[in-house]
């Protein structure tokens, strides 16, 4: 089986050590964790685990079936990057003497549809959403004029097609009451 990227997605109640457990089974299988985002859920009380892989199709099942064994977790799921609709932000600290002397980085700005955050005397900083590879790009045009500093967030996703979890997150919650 050839790898590609997938995105898996655990919805679990909100323990301490659960994602110690969930990395160590990725650590078991020499499989390197690319993205990880933990963020309440659709459902009140409950976290999802948005985790960004690039293995094959057989070891990501298998990852999956690992987690769904975790007492905390209530459903796993996996998708590739066609089945979801994803994001990741980034920040770029860029010195100031750069937005103004130098037009190309304003071209760059425009050209990427990236935000100034905010402005000082000696630095400026520029968020982007998008893709990796619009991250990606953004990151190898500013990378001659100098970064300061740059930070890329987890990737946050949603399946094209319905997941039936808000019906077992509702289900859990009333057994849970």
């Amino acid at each position: 089986m050839e790898k590609e990227w997938f995105t898996i997605s655990v919805y679990s109640e909100n323990n301490v050590g659960l994602l110690n457990r969930i990395s160590g089974i990725f650590l078991k299988r020499h499989i390197n964790i690319e993205s990880l985002n933990v963020s309440k859920s659709e459902i009140e009380g409950i976290s999802k685990f948005t985790i960004v892989v690039y293995t094959t199709q057989e070891w990501v099942r298998k990852i999956v079936g690992q987690i769904e064994k975790q007492i905390e977790v209530i459903k796993a799921f996996y998708h590739t990057d066609e089945e979801t609709i994803y994001q990741e932000s980034a920040l770029f600290k860029i010195a100031s003497r750069l937005l103004f002397d130098e037009r190309h980085i304003q071209n760059i700005i425009k050209d990427n549809n990236a935000q100034i955050v905010t402005v000082s005397r000696d630095f400026f900083v520029l968020a982007k959403s998008g893709r990796r590879a619009e991250v990606d790009e953004m990151y190898s045009q500013l990378k001659p004029h100098g970064i300061m500093q740059f930070v890329r967030s987890g990737r946050i996703a949603v399946s094209k097609a319905e997941m039936q979890i808000s019906a077992l997150l509702e289900e859990f919650q009333t057994i849970n009451k």
